[in-house]
């Protein structure tokens, strides 16, 4: 069923360190608005569509949202690659590092772990395509606060196109919503 292309789907090739940037970045790995989230929501979510229009949609999303959590991994092992133990601490990583040292694991900026009470699983067609817009909304409000906050060109525009991939995947879910509206209702 899946195919594991060895490539991003925008490329990631940050050149200088920014552990701010990689603390503040890793919340759209593991936060409550992150891609780890709305993959599974939609994967989970896939199982109650009542076509297979519906369900393709929402494992389409799925699978390319799995492609985000992979950039954003990439995004955070960029900015601290060649940290030092220092700086790391200097950065506020320090509790990070004890736990992860450098390793990629799912958190928010505030470093509270991943959890799946981020997302839900009604059973309910239409509760559940609303909650998918709803996500899309707060991950594009996410990706431009971080967008805010970055200085970095490339990673700037690293960005602009997860945040854009959010704007094309609420699109999706809005007229996914209204083809079932017009059916359930």
């Amino acid at each position: 069923m899946y195919k594991y292309e060895k490539k991003l789907a925008y490329p990631v090739n940050l050149t200088k360190k920014d552990l701010r940037m990689a603390k503040l970045v890793i919340t759209q790995l593991g936060g409550y608005a992150g891609e780890l989230g709305a993959a599974l929501r939609y994967f989970s979510q896939k199982f109650t569509m009542p076509d297979e229009y519906g369900k393709a949609v929402l494992n389409d999303i799925a699978c390319e949202e799995m492609g985000h959590v992979e950039m954003i991994a990439t995004i955070v092992h960029q900015l601290t690659k060649d940290a030092t133990l220092e700086e790391l601490k200097a950065a506020g990583l320090d509790s990070y590092y004890a736990d992860h040292k450098k390793g990629i694991y799912p958190v928010d900026a505030n470093g509270v772990p991943f959890t799946v009470t981020y997302f839900a699983s009604t059973g309910h067609v239409l509760a559940d395509i609303s909650e998918d817009m709803a996500a899309e909304m707060k991950a594009k409000a996410v990706y431009e606060n971080l967008i805010d906050l970055a200085t970095d060109p490339d990673l700037i525009n690293v960005l602009l196109f997860l945040r854009q991939r959010e704007v094309v995947h609420f699109n999706r879910f809005k007229e996914l919503y209204n083809h079932y509206k017009d059916i359930l209702d």
